[in-house]
């Protein structure tokens, strides 16, 4: 039987570890067999997960022995993991293991040497800090999950979900998975990925030099803007504006306008009734067509698909339905 080992390290996000444990546990097949065996292995019998303790019934030796080896997450994303437990890994991979991580579990797969050059993906607001401290790894931060052939790696949360049913897929077929879906109340596949819910240039970025201008943003946002009114703001040179706002947040000053202006818009769209051209001008945006461009450019779907998602409602109070939505959303 197929074994699966899940990894349970000090500080493990509780919800990452039962994720698979049960995904895989409750596989069943032809006359009501058990399609995986599903082993919890530990560097120690009892391990903290934030208010709870969990408690595993195997050791690291388990691992190199595993068919597949998943690796949830811990609370602190890019705490050391154990010595021992890197060790373990790295010998369950040349043993052949599938590898996987859900969440920032993919920091540990990272630190073992698991992700060097290979393309990989972590839960949205730890993908910038996984590609600073391991270069070598190619992040995908919206993808829900990537399957990398012997690793495989997942977003947060649900999406960890999401890849535990493709591996059941890839080793029973479509019809056990979907079995093993209808169990979960969760869908076979999603489509899409983690971009809808990011947030974007949150207000609480800290950098030291341009932190009085990106306040300055936030409030101001709305208004038509220019660079040159922003380096007046910072109180900067275009020039050394440019070059600060390349260095501290990666975008330049314009594309940072850009993304809080969609975050604004996301905002509107998830808490009100406002049509899709109000959301716009209230956003800053000068025309509801280039909102819509920059919207589904940046979230991954039409801002009104991105209503629906988050909050059920079709469209707003006297906004047309039917072909002249479907239009305007293209």
């Amino acid at each position: 039987m197929h074994t699966v080992a899940v990894l349970a390290l000090p500080d493990v996000i509780a919800f990452d570890l039962a994720t698979p444990v049960e995904a895989f546990g409750r596989v069943r097949l032809s006359q009501g067999r058990g399609g995986y065996r599903v082993l919890v292995c530990g560097t120690r019998p009892m391990v903290e997960a934030g208010p709870m303790r969990i408690c595993t019934d195997s050791g690291l030796d388990e691992l190199e022995r595993a068919d597949t080896v998943v690796v949830p997450g811990r609370n602190t994303a890019d705490a050391p993991a154990p010595p021992e437990a890197l060790d373990a890994l790295r010998r369950a991979a040349a043993a052949g293991a599938r590898i996987a991580s859900i969440c920032v579990g993919a920091f540990v797969l990272a630190e073992a040497g698991l992700l060097d050059g290979r393309r990989a993906t972590t839960h949205w607001l730890a993908a910038d800090l996984l590609a600073r401290r391991y270069p070598s790894v190619e992040v995908a931060p919206d993808s829900l999950y990537v399957d990398g052939g012997p690793v495989l790696t997942s977003a947060g949360a649900a999406a960890g979900l999401d890849l535990c049913l493709h591996m059941i897929r890839a080793d029973h077929g479509r019809a056990v998975a979907a079995d093993a879906s209808r169990l979960a109340v969760a869908p076979l596949h999603r489509d899409g990925g983690q971009a809808p819910f990011v947030v974007r240039n949150p207000p609480a970025f800290a950098t030291a030099s341009l932190e009085t201008v990106l306040a300055w943003i936030e409030r101001n946002a709305h208004r038509p803007l220019t660079l040159t009114e922003l380096a007046s703001a910072a109180r900067m040179s275009v020039r050394t504006l440019n070059r600060r706002f390349h260095a501290e947040t990666g975008q330049s000053p314009m594309e940072w306008v850009t993304g809080v202006r969609v975050r604004h818009a996301q905002e509107l769209l998830e808490t009100t009734d406002h049509g899709v051209d109000r959301v716009a001008r209230l956003s800053g945006f000068a025309a509801p067509s280039s909102f819509r461009d920059h919207f589904r450019r940046r979230v991954g779907l039409s801002p009104h698909a991105y209503r629906r998602s988050f909050t059920g409602r079709r469209t707003a109070p006297g906004e047309a339905d039917g072909t002249r939505q479907a239009s305007a959303d293209r």
